[in-house]
């Protein structure tokens, strides 16, 4: 469908799409529509890796034309991590020209309903998957993800994150009838009889503030929960990951102008070097519902200061490992390594604090000290990362130099257990490529159980450095826990215990902190991944993240239900 088609027509080609992610929502079963293999594209319209990487390699040096109205220059000076200088320029808006613009055709896709505006967003999604080679290479050189992880990442489970909220967002719609008839008894006297109608109301414009790691897999979410529910969307990329953002918006302005609604309703907002745009957007009248993904410095301004808008903040935290005792003490370890090797450490789910009793643990390879564990935990990081062609393929590049500051300033923390290393990249020289490093730590009470308590292992070391805790004993590990949880917050918790008090102390923990948690993690499921339609992504309930993706908070209110009655 190129040439222009009805809502009626989207509907029909994606409702089963739409009830598959409902069933799937409501179950927590594995499910996808997007493949995850490189080799499953090409054929039925989709780009091929070949035509993707030339698409990709197409756009650089190019103006990224939107057509959309306000456009006063052009913007755009993106060097991609591995050293590659992109090239693209986008529109820079004029907001006092755009933003009207885009509230200009809000009636009509609020008048749509819910179901035509999730064929849409699934359409949407349809596109962007069959163009998945091209954007992988759009994400991996813009945020340094290694390709098969930019591929997966910031393709397909991107758009399962998308379509995720799409389901959502028509669940809580539907919830309410669209009409109903009203008729209450007054015994021998005619009863009063209403006619209701009922129409879920968008807030107005939504701003998507995207991150550097994660454009798509972070930004999907609140870009199509907020189109799904009646918004237009406005998408400030992060400065350095323009691309994949900008090409998302491109194919949501085909769909909609094919589908008949007006373009604007999705706008890219790319700004120019040292202009802060966010800021001064986010306490814009117009703006009614703001997502950002980011530091916890300017999500606590948004929080604090956008006072007209609903605000949906992912934003820092300390993610825990607590190690009591495991069964499978080599899973554990190779587990282990995985989760603190992928991406360079670069994930708001990466363990940091590896909490480990000073006496040590018991194992099924027999009890091992606190020294042993730490030095086995680097041994299986080293042996995972020894091959530098392997390593490249899980580490990725370096984002940007504060992480690289601090992985070089860890050895002021404590005694280095694991030093990093540098990785040469043959296919890209000018990637900084980094090992991760472990540092040890005191864990007794004294370091940490105050309110001024400075210890390193308390705040966030975004990036490949992990503290490995000396505990007194497992219980102090789950006070910690609790402690870092209630100041900083954490996107994900996990322990290993083969005790089921000592697990049920920390599942109580996890429950009253509300954070997420995982248990035993040997195979091929780890700490920092998480799986559309079935897992929580945070859960809104601790200071790393005001929202869940996803679940019926996240939707609910980008719009409001308006009754208008009448008598029958």
């Amino acid at each position: 469908m190129t040439a222009g088609f009805t809502a009626a027509q989207l509907i029909e080609k994606h409702r089963p799409t739409l009830d598959q992610a409902l069933d799937a929502i409501r179950s927590r079963a594995y499910w996808s529509p997007h493949p995850e293999h490189p080799k499953a594209y090409g054929e039925g319209g989709s780009l091929s890796a070949a035509e993707g990487q030339a698409a990709f390699e197409a756009l650089r040096g190019t103006r990224l034309d939107l057509g959309q109205p306000g456009t006063d220059g052009w913007t755009g000076d993106e060097v991609s991590p591995y050293g590659v200088e992109l090239g693209v320029q986008y529109p820079h808006p004029d907001i006092e020209v755009l933003l009207p613009a885009m509230r200009a055709g809000m009636a009509a896709w609020r008048d749509a309903g819910p179901e035509a505006r999730a064929a849409v967003c699934v359409e949407i999604l349809a596109r962007i998957s069959a163009r998945t080679h091209e954007f992988a290479h759009a994400v991996m050189h813009t945020s340094g993800q290694a390709f098969m992880m930019a591929f997966q990442a910031g393709g397909p489970h991107a758009q399962d994150r998308g379509l995720e909220a799409v389901a959502y967002a028509y669940a809580e719609q539907t919830r309410t009838p669209q009409s109903a008839d009203w008729s209450k008894p007054q015994g021998k006297r005619d009863p009063l009889e209403l006619r209701k109608a009922f129409t879920a109301v968008p807030r107005g414009i939504a701003l998507m503030v995207g991150c550097n790691t994660f454009p798509t897999w972070n930004g999907y979410p609140g870009l199509f929960a907020s189109l799904a529910t009646g918004n237009a969307v406005l998408v400030k990329p992060h400065p350095r990951a323009v691309l994949p953002l900008a090409l998302t918006v491109q194919v949501a302005r085909e769909v909609l102008t094919e589908a008949g609604f007006d373009p604007n309703l999705v706008a890219l907002a790319a700004e120019r070097d040292g202009e802060g745009l966010a800021k001064t957007l986010a306490t814009r009248p117009e703006i009614r519902v703001i997502d950002y993904t980011g530091s916890t410095a300017f999500g606590d301004w948004l929080e604090s200061n956008a006072r007209q808008a609903q605000v949906y903040t992912e934003k820092a935290g300390v993610n825990t490992v607590i190690i009591d005792s495991t069964d499978d003490y080599k899973g554990m370890l190779g587990n282990l390594a995985f989760s603190l090797s992928l991406y360079s450490g670069q994930m708001c789910t990466t363990p940091q604090n590896l909490l480990i009793p000073r006496e040590g643990i018991t194992t099924d390879a027999g009890p091992k000290s606190y020294d042993e564990v730490v030095t086995d935990i680097a041994a299986a990081v080293q042996g995972l990362l020894g091959d530098d062609a392997r390593a490249n393929a899980l580490l990725g590049a370096i984002v940007n130099p504060q992480v690289g500051e601090r992985i070089d300033k860890a050895s002021e923390l404590g005694e280095v257990a694991l030093a990093s290393r540098r990785v040469d990249n043959p296919d890209f020289p000018g990637a900084t490529v980094r090992t991760p490093v472990i540092v040890k730590q005191d864990g007794a009470r004294k370091q940490w159980d105050s309110a001024d308590a400075d210890a390193a292992y308390l705040t966030e070391c975004f990036g490949p450095v992990s503290f490995a805790v000396a505990m007194d004993s497992t219980q102090d590990a789950v006070a910690l826990l609790r402690r870092t949880v209630q100041d900083k917050g954490a996107m994900t918790v996990g322990a290993y215990t083969t005790s089921a008090e000592v697990e049920r102390l920390i599942e109580e923990a996890c429950l009253e902190e509300c954070a997420q948690l995982s248990l035993n993690l040997t195979g091929g499921v780890y700490v920092n991944q998480t799986a559309a339609f079935s897992d929580f992504h945070g859960s809104g309930g601790n200071p790393a993240a005001n929202a869940a993706l996803c679940d019926g908070a996240f939707v609910a209110n980008r719009f409001r239900m308006v009754e208008v009655r009448r008598p029958m």
